[in-house]
């Protein structure tokens, strides 16, 4: 019988399997880095110092508003209400015969019957005479703007800047608001502040009212319930942004 050799065949070598990975159901975020808690600064009162009422004014008699009529314009007190109508291109205003105010807030209520484009309206103050004032000025493209005038020149103050509260065009109706210390003036619609501004020139005077055509059409305003009010807050202080 033959001699065979034994073949030895080696075993398989069988690979490691790699270990299952771990499942983290919920991983750990991060922990949020404290933030400052910041503070809001209050609201800055924008009419201090409001006190009593020093007179109003319901338009019942017009010996104080001086009215007359020409082929210009005309100044009419009737029915509580004190209108002031205008041809095309005419100016026309009218200050109340006193009384004298140096800090004080006053409104009034407007109500455009005939007005268009740049034709303009607003209350009169601190009027020292009859040819120098400051001016709260709206204007029928539903602008707001601060003047101060002087034998009929404008010296502005604060540009026109739109307000959603002056009536765009004819009819409408605003209550202008002019809160006055020191230099200090601070102007309001319907109550709401729209903007500030600052000048000395005139210390003290009454108020009035005007309306203006710069277009080919008239213009017709009229004025309702005037109240102005004491202030016994002391100017200078900062004008606070809108």
């Amino acid at each position: 019988m033959a001699d065979y050799p034994i073949q030895v065949t080696a075993s398989p070598t069988h690979s490691a399997l790699p270990p299952t990975p771990t499942i983290v159901w919920f991983p750990p975020s991060e922990t949020p880095t404290p933030q400052p808690v910041v503070t809001k600064a209050p609201t800055p009162e924008r009419q201090p110092g409001i006190g009593s009422l020093l007179f109003a004014d319901n338009f019942s008699a017009g010996n104080l508003w001086n009215p007359a009529v020409s082929d210009e314009a005309s100044v009419d007190v009737t029915r509580n209400r004190l209108a002031i109508a205008v041809q095309p291109g005419v100016n026309a205003y009218r200050i109340r015969q006193g009384p004298v105010l140096t800090n004080f807030y006053a409104e009034i209520t407007a109500r455009p019957s005939l007005c268009r484009d740049n034709d303009a309206y607003g209350l009169l103050f601190r009027a020292p005479n009859n040819v120098a004032y400051y001016a709260f000025v709206l204007s029928c493209n539903g602008t707001a703007r601060a003047e101060r005038v002087r034998f009929d020149r404008s010296y502005p103050l604060h540009p026109a800047t739109p307000s959603a509260d002056v009536p765009v065009g004819a009819p409408g109706e605003v209550r202008l608001g002019v809160w006055v210390s020191g230099s200090d003036m601070r102007f309001f619609l319907n109550g709401r502040y729209q903007f500030g501004t600052n000048d000395s020139a005139y210390k003290s005077g009454a108020v009035g009212a005007f309306a203006r055509s710069t277009g080919a059409t008239p213009v017709t305003i009229l004025f309702s319930e005037l109240s102005v009010y004491d202030v016994t807050y002391l100017s200078p202080t900062d004008t606070p942004a809108p």
